[in-house]
Protein backbone atom coordinates (compact mmCIF):
# COMPACT_ATOMS: atom_id res chain seq x y z
CA UNK A 1 0.00 0.00 0.00
CA UNK A 2 1.31 3.40 -0.68
CA UNK A 3 2.09 6.15 1.89
CA UNK A 4 2.48 9.61 1.69
CA UNK A 5 5.85 11.60 3.07
CA UNK A 6 7.70 14.12 3.02
CA UNK A 7 11.21 14.63 2.58
CA UNK A 8 13.47 17.78 3.27
CA UNK A 9 16.04 18.78 0.60
CA UNK A 10 18.83 21.40 1.36
CA UNK A 11 22.10 21.85 -0.69
CA UNK A 12 25.08 24.10 -0.12
CA UNK A 13 27.70 23.22 -2.57
CA UNK A 14 28.06 24.11 -6.26
CA UNK A 15 25.12 24.36 -8.49
CA UNK A 16 22.85 24.32 -5.14
CA UNK A 17 19.81 24.74 -7.10
CA UNK A 18 20.59 21.73 -10.03
CA UNK A 19 21.22 19.73 -6.97
CA UNK A 20 18.00 19.92 -5.34
CA UNK A 21 17.07 19.32 -8.86
CA UNK A 22 18.76 16.37 -9.56
CA UNK A 23 17.66 15.09 -6.28
CA UNK A 24 14.00 15.24 -7.27
CA UNK A 25 14.93 13.46 -10.46
CA UNK A 26 16.55 10.50 -8.89
CA UNK A 27 13.25 10.43 -6.37
CA UNK A 28 11.35 10.52 -8.93
CA UNK A 29 12.89 6.88 -10.41
CA UNK A 30 11.90 5.42 -7.09
CA UNK A 31 8.87 6.59 -5.90
CA UNK A 32 5.89 9.06 -6.86
CA UNK A 33 6.64 12.90 -6.81
CA UNK A 34 3.19 14.55 -5.80
CA UNK A 35 4.58 18.51 -5.34
CA UNK A 36 7.55 20.46 -4.00
CA UNK A 37 6.96 23.81 -2.18
CA UNK A 38 8.92 26.63 -3.24
CA UNK A 39 12.49 26.90 -3.10
CA UNK A 40 14.10 28.66 -0.38
CA UNK A 41 17.64 30.48 0.80
CA UNK A 42 18.50 29.90 4.04
CA UNK A 43 21.32 30.39 6.86
CA UNK A 44 23.50 27.39 7.78
CA UNK A 45 22.68 25.76 11.37
CA UNK A 46 26.09 24.89 12.55
CA UNK A 47 30.06 25.67 11.25
CA UNK A 48 30.66 28.63 8.99
CA UNK A 49 29.51 27.69 5.70
CA UNK A 50 27.43 29.17 2.34
CA UNK A 51 23.88 29.55 2.42
CA UNK A 52 21.81 26.78 1.83
CA UNK A 53 18.90 26.37 -0.47
CA UNK A 54 16.34 24.12 0.67
CA UNK A 55 12.89 22.77 -0.04
CA UNK A 56 10.34 19.87 0.66
CA UNK A 57 8.74 17.59 -1.22
CA UNK A 58 5.54 15.28 -0.78
CA UNK A 59 5.85 11.68 -2.03
CA UNK A 60 3.87 8.37 -2.14
CA UNK A 61 5.90 5.20 -1.98
CA UNK A 62 5.49 1.50 -1.51
CA UNK A 63 8.72 1.71 1.07
CA UNK A 64 7.90 1.25 4.76
CA UNK A 65 10.53 3.88 6.35
CA UNK A 66 13.61 2.03 6.63
CA UNK A 67 13.15 1.60 2.75
CA UNK A 68 12.76 5.11 2.33
CA UNK A 69 15.67 6.51 4.22
CA UNK A 70 18.08 4.06 2.23
CA UNK A 71 16.54 5.67 -0.70
CA UNK A 72 17.39 9.41 0.59
CA UNK A 73 20.78 7.96 1.78
CA UNK A 74 21.49 6.74 -1.57
CA UNK A 75 20.37 9.98 -3.64
CA UNK A 76 23.15 11.52 -1.38
CA UNK A 77 25.36 9.01 -2.48
CA UNK A 78 25.09 8.96 -6.06
CA UNK A 79 25.33 13.53 -6.13
CA UNK A 80 28.65 13.05 -4.10
CA UNK A 81 27.27 13.52 -0.26
CA UNK A 82 30.30 13.10 2.24
CA UNK A 83 29.23 12.87 5.91
CA UNK A 84 32.64 14.58 7.35
CA UNK A 85 31.25 16.79 9.81
CA UNK A 86 27.76 17.40 11.83
CA UNK A 87 26.25 20.08 9.80
CA UNK A 88 28.74 20.57 7.77
CA UNK A 89 28.35 21.77 3.88
CA UNK A 90 27.13 19.74 1.58
CA UNK A 91 26.15 18.78 -2.09
CA UNK A 92 22.72 17.65 -1.05
CA UNK A 93 20.84 16.43 2.35
CA UNK A 94 17.29 14.29 1.84
CA UNK A 95 15.77 13.72 5.45
CA UNK A 96 12.70 11.73 5.57
CA UNK A 97 10.31 14.53 7.50
CA UNK A 98 7.27 12.34 7.92
CA UNK A 99 5.73 9.48 6.84
CA UNK A 100 1.88 9.34 7.17
CA UNK A 101 1.10 9.37 10.51
CA UNK A 102 3.78 6.64 11.55
CA UNK A 103 6.24 7.49 14.68
CA UNK A 104 9.31 5.35 14.39
CA UNK A 105 11.91 5.76 17.44
CA UNK A 106 15.03 3.72 16.34
CA UNK A 107 18.64 4.69 17.07
CA UNK A 108 19.76 5.70 13.46
CA UNK A 109 15.60 6.39 11.86
CA UNK A 110 13.32 8.82 13.89
CA UNK A 111 10.32 9.52 11.96
CA UNK A 112 8.92 12.71 12.32
CA UNK A 113 12.25 14.27 12.31
CA UNK A 114 13.15 14.89 16.09
CA UNK A 115 14.36 18.55 15.46
CA UNK A 116 11.84 19.71 12.19
CA UNK A 117 10.17 22.08 14.41
CA UNK A 118 12.79 23.69 15.62
CA UNK A 119 13.92 24.47 11.75
CA UNK A 120 12.22 27.29 9.81
CA UNK A 121 14.28 26.13 6.74
CA UNK A 122 12.70 22.77 7.59
CA UNK A 123 8.71 24.07 8.70
CA UNK A 124 8.25 26.83 6.12
CA UNK A 125 8.78 25.05 2.91
CA UNK A 126 6.78 21.75 4.89
CA UNK A 127 3.72 23.76 5.90
CA UNK A 128 2.90 25.09 1.59
CA UNK A 129 2.28 21.76 1.27
CA UNK A 130 0.97 20.65 4.84
CA UNK A 131 -0.91 23.31 6.81
CA UNK A 132 -0.74 20.64 9.46
CA UNK A 133 1.87 17.67 10.06
CA UNK A 134 2.68 15.38 12.39
CA UNK A 135 5.63 16.17 14.62
CA UNK A 136 7.87 15.14 17.09
CA UNK A 137 5.70 13.32 20.48
CA UNK A 138 2.60 13.47 18.01
CA UNK A 139 2.67 17.45 18.30
CA UNK A 140 0.75 19.76 16.30
CA UNK A 141 1.92 23.19 14.81
CA UNK A 142 -0.81 24.74 16.28
CA UNK A 143 -0.06 23.80 19.24
CA UNK A 144 3.76 25.44 19.13
CA UNK A 145 4.67 28.70 19.92
CA UNK A 146 6.98 29.76 17.15
CA UNK A 147 9.41 32.02 18.33
CA UNK A 148 10.04 35.05 15.18
CA UNK A 149 14.01 34.08 15.03
CA UNK A 150 12.71 30.59 13.79
CA UNK A 151 11.46 31.73 10.40
CA UNK A 152 14.23 34.70 10.05
CA UNK A 153 16.89 33.99 7.59
CA UNK A 154 14.19 31.76 5.64
CA UNK A 155 14.19 33.64 2.03
CA UNK A 156 11.97 32.38 -1.23
CA UNK A 157 14.72 31.79 -3.68
CA UNK A 158 12.43 29.73 -6.74
CA UNK A 159 9.29 28.36 -7.72
CA UNK A 160 8.44 25.02 -6.72
CA UNK A 161 10.77 22.38 -8.26
CA UNK A 162 10.08 20.91 -11.30
CA UNK A 163 7.61 17.74 -11.09
CA UNK A 164 6.06 15.87 -13.62
CA UNK A 165 2.63 14.82 -14.72
CA UNK A 166 2.82 11.47 -13.13
CA UNK A 167 4.83 12.34 -10.29
CA UNK A 168 8.37 12.22 -12.04
CA UNK A 169 10.87 14.59 -11.77
CA UNK A 170 11.66 17.17 -14.29
CA UNK A 171 14.88 18.60 -14.76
Amino acid sequence: MAETAYLGLGSNLGDRLGNLRSAVRLLGARMQILRSSRVYETEPVGPPQPEYLNAVVEVRTELDPRGLLEACRSVEDQLGRVRAERWGRRTIDVDLLTFDRLEVDEPDLQVPHPRMHERGFVLVPLLELDPDPMLPGGRRVTALRLAPRSVLGVRPFAPPLEVLPGGGAGR
